[in-house]
């Protein structure tokens, strides 16, 4: 026969193995029920530090065909790197508004500028960018148009601009737009001067 105290214990142990289960159970659900929202999936980035200055931003209109310089007044740093970093964050900002004239797909963002020496920028767009881009031969040579003629107009000795979309080479932005070169800048100039 077993002892009456060992039965006790044993059966308290059992109660609170039992217990124990049910709350772990019950904080699994409600963790999975408190899920962060795809929307706030993405790192935020730090505050930019920098006295505001004056900037040109070559703005696409889808409708028109064409880039506009636009001003805006933005806070960039210092380092020419980082200066770049924000002046297309700011361009890509303003193509995610509600009421763009060039709208960008939801998710689209900047990874980071690389400025290498003698003056290539090399820009680095997420996949979602160029995943969510409209096709079509206007749309997506603005797009480009844009992003270097905004980086040539305000970073001093840039020559040359290559995108990357997911930090690798891609042929085409969405099926048009030639990415697997590298884009000279003052051809570019040329072909935007053309479109006024």
């Amino acid at each position: 026969m077993i002892p009456r105290h060992l039965l006790i214990g044993v059966t308290a142990m059992l109660a609170v193995a039992l217990g124990m289960s049910i709350y772990v159970w019950r904080m699994r659900g409600r963790v999975q029920q408190m899920e962060t929202p795809a929307s706030y999936a993405h790192p935020v980035a730090a505050p930019v530090q920098g006295p505001t200055e004056q900037v040109t931003l070559y703005v696409a209109f889808d409708d028109q065909g064409l880039l506009r310089a636009q001003g805006a007044n933005i806070p960039l740093p210092a380092g020419r790197q980082e200066r770049a970093q924000e002046l297309l964050r700011a361009l890509l900002r303003l193509y995610l508004d509600k009421s763009s004239s060039h709208a960008l797909g939801p998710g689209a963002e900047l990874r980071d500028v690389y400025l290498v020496d003698p003056g290539l920028a090399v820009i680095d767009l997420n996949d979602a960018f160029a995943d969510g881009h409209r096709s079509g031969v206007l749309v997506e040579e603005l797009t480009v148009a844009s992003l270097v003629q905004t980086l040539a107009a305000n970073i001093p000795g840039i020559t040359q601009v290559k995108i990357l979309v997911g930090g690798k080479e891609r042929e085409t932005l969405a099926g048009h737009a030639d990415l697997s070169c590298t884009y000279d800048v003052s051809a570019v100039g040329q072909m935007v001067a053309g479109m006024q």
